[in-house]
């Protein structure tokens, strides 16, 4: 056991799957597939977790492969058209072609196209704040998540200090612990929302 954060390089222990789908193949995608995983974050807006996390899934099928040098290069149309088959990828399809398109060549720019760098090289917790942040379409609620994922199931030393004390999907370990996830998740939008209504004009 090693003390502070992860050194370069070190191997963090990966998990069998994500318990964020309820589908067994895409849990395993995305908990052995580390570009699968930043997809399903970059995803995970406006949809459910399922339809977000499935997204990978869905993705390599279509394509044939998750690589991310080759996603990036790929002809925007053909990426929009494959997210746009039936079931469709994301309910805006053209917007999140375009939003994994980008995270793909970052990742393929900034990494080498070695998705799981992001975390595996980042020397401390700040690093890796500023590494994700950097990433397309991840803004501080999807820093929070990604890094309490990564330090609670990955076991990422560097991403400790990201978990913050309310719970995220960094929780969810069981199909019971999503589901109780969702159900809070729902009852502090429908709050926010009945808020925002109470406020006078």
């Amino acid at each position: 056991m090693t003390d502070g954060p992860t050194a370069p390089d070190t191997i963090a222990a990966m998990p069998d799957r994500l318990y964020f789908t309820g589908d067994d193949e895409a849990d395993a995608l995305n908990a052995r597939d580390p570009l699968a995983l930043l997809i399903g974050f970059a995803l995970d807006q406006q949809v459910t977790v399922p339809t977000a996390f499935l997204g990978p899934l869905k993705l390599q099928r279509r394509l044939g492969h998750l690589d991310a040098e080759r996603i990036a290069a790929m002809d925007p149309a053909e990426l929009e058209a494959a997210f746009r088959e039936r079931p469709a990828v994301h309910r805006f399809p053209g917007a999140m072609a375009k939003r994994v398109q980008a995270l793909c060549a970052a990742i393929a720019e900034d990494y080498d196209g070695d998705a799981a760098a992001v975390w595996r090289t980042a020397a401390d917790t700040k690093e890796l704040e500023q590494r994700i942040r950097k990433l397309p379409g991840f803004g501080d609620m999807k820093v929070i998540a990604l890094g309490a994922t990564l330090s609670k199931r990955f076991d990422v030393a560097a991403a400790d200090g990201l978990v913050p004390e309310f719970p995220t999907l960094g929780d969810v370990d069981s199909v019971e612990a999503l589901e109780s996830y969702q159900a809070a998740k729902r009852a502090h939008k429908a709050a926010v929302r009945a808020a925002r209504q109470a406020e006078p004009a």
